[in-house]
């Protein structure tokens, strides 16, 4: 029989379980991020890591200078050759994409590089080019030089030879053997500072103003005079990058130049987990890691569901004719959740199509338990880019606002989890004052951000 919508009774079931947004205390997480974030940059134990990248975003970028620029940001390879104009705006003359060397099965390092090195012989010409930058979005350590070394490898690549070997050394020597001049400088960095990167660039350095004819160009160069900037990822994983001044683990102090750091919030000890939450971690691959991931990121919301959903069917909450192949479902895609609830009455989705027409109280059920988890995931994230603003003493200033810059399909297209975001965001950081801050998304961030990466002098 089907159930009738009581929001009464979904509410007091979120809050059994503890899965209820209203069970987390913004305010709370915001400390929770800062100690967190204080102890990883002293280099003491911390769900924090804080890397440093050796990257400083006052740099300038080399106007009349080409890169090439992969992005490895998962099974697959993309790679360009780019310039940046007089404005800072990136200019693309040759682009390529493949699968990742290593998603096909295991290959050996020497393998490795090979590959790599074929995939981008046609982007330098015959004057060869002025950088090489490489967003390489798995784990992985950034030494002083610019370089990288793999900590580990996920997403289904398998080159475990990898692991601790730089990959800019190893790119350029592979390079070198097929006789292509290699530049001096090749940078490392994952997607997350790339992001940061483009934000520079493509936010206005100021609060657009509502008198400026549509379409009228904002002249723009990437810059941190104009005021700091923040990357935040929120796709398949989660993170948050941004500028510091002070970094005891590695005795950095700069004022005037700040360091960018990456926090892998994704890993974040997130203390407002409830039983659901504990059940379905333990039966993920990483149990008992990335908390704060598997409450915000895209890889997660839906496989997290469907287990909130088989509990809610068997405490008879969710009745509905077919609730039984719902409980034998073993897997939900995100995208095929987002698909329901961005048209629920199509019923066209792999759980969608479970429900009849005329068990519109159980569907109702249903996007209201979705909706409670939303706002969690959205008040998470909101909380700890709130930390960030909190530590850095920003956002203070109107006329250089805190520029955010995000990436990742979460954010722009599951069902209003950007309104929420953006909703929880404001109501928590200005909570104290007035704080100036501009969220908007930045397109082509990996690629425009490693060549920005690749061509930035002192």
């Amino acid at each position: 029989m089907e159930t009738g919508f009581n929001q009464v009774e979904v509410d007091n079931f979120a809050r059994d379980y503890g899965f209820h947004y209203d069970c987390c205390d913004s305010a709370v997480l915001v400390q929770d991020f800062r100690i967190a974030m204080e102890r990883g940059l002293a280099g003491q134990s911390s769900s924090l890591p804080m890397l440093p990248t050796h990257l400083s975003p006052g740099w300038r970028i080399a106007t009349g200078k080409k890169a090439v620029a992969l992005d490895a940001g998962g099974t697959n390879l993309r790679a360009a050759r780019i310039s940046f104009d007089e404005g800072g705006r990136p200019v693309v003359e040759a682009e390529r994409a493949t699968r990742m060397p290593g998603s096909n099965g295991p290959l050996s390092a020497a393998e490795f590089f090979s590959a790599l090195a074929g995939f981008c012989e046609p982007l330098f010409d015959g004057n060869g080019v002025d950088g090489i930058g490489f967003c390489f979005s798995y784990p992985m350590e950034m030494s002083p030089d610019g370089d990288g070394l793999p900590l580990a490898f996920c997403k289904e690549v398998e080159l475990p030879e990898l692991v601790g070997r730089p990959i800019g050394k190893g790119l350029c020597e592979a390079l070198a053997r097929r006789h292509i001049k290699t530049p001096s400088r090749v940078v490392l960095l994952n997607d997350t500072v790339s992001t940061l990167l483009c934000g520079l660039s493509q936010i206005p350095m100021s609060f657009p103003s509502k008198f400026a004819l549509i379409g009228e160009a904002v002249p723009q160069k990437m810059t941190a005079e104009a005021g700091p900037a923040i990357g935040l990822i929120l796709g398949t994983g989660f993170n948050i990058a941004y500028c510091e001044t002070s970094i005891p683990k590695i005795n950095f102090e700069s004022k005037t130049e700040p360091q960018i750091v990456v926090c892998e919030a994704g890993t974040f000890s997130f203390r407002y987990r409830g039983i659901l939450d504990l059940e379905f971690d333990a039966g993920t691959k990483n149990p008992g890691t990335f908390s704060a991931e598997k409450a915000t990121a895209g890889a997660y919301l839906g496989p997290l569901s469907l287990h909130i959903l088989k509990r809610a069917v068997k405490d008879g909450i969710l009745r509905f004719k077919r609730s039984a192949e719902l409980l034998a479902m073993e897997r939900l895609a995100t995208k095929d959740l987002n698909t329901l609830l961005q048209a629920p009455l199509s019923l066209a989705s792999p759980l969608g199509c479970l429900f009849d027409r005329d068990e519109a109280g159980a569907l109702k059920t249903l996007l209201y338990i979705e909706s409670i988890l939303t706002e969690r995931a959205a008040l998470t994230a909101a909380s700890m880019l709130a930390a960030v603003i909190e530590h850095c003493g920003a956002a203070r200033d109107p006329v250089a606002p805190v520029r955010i810059a995000v990436e990742g399909t979460t954010f722009s297209l599951y069902h209003f989890l950007e309104e929420a975001l953006r909703a929880r965001f404001h109501s928590i950081v200005n909570a104290s004052g007035p704080r100036f801050c501009l969220m908007e998304p930045v397109k082509q961030a990996s690629l425009f951000g490693a060549a920005a990466a690749a061509l930035m002098v002192q």
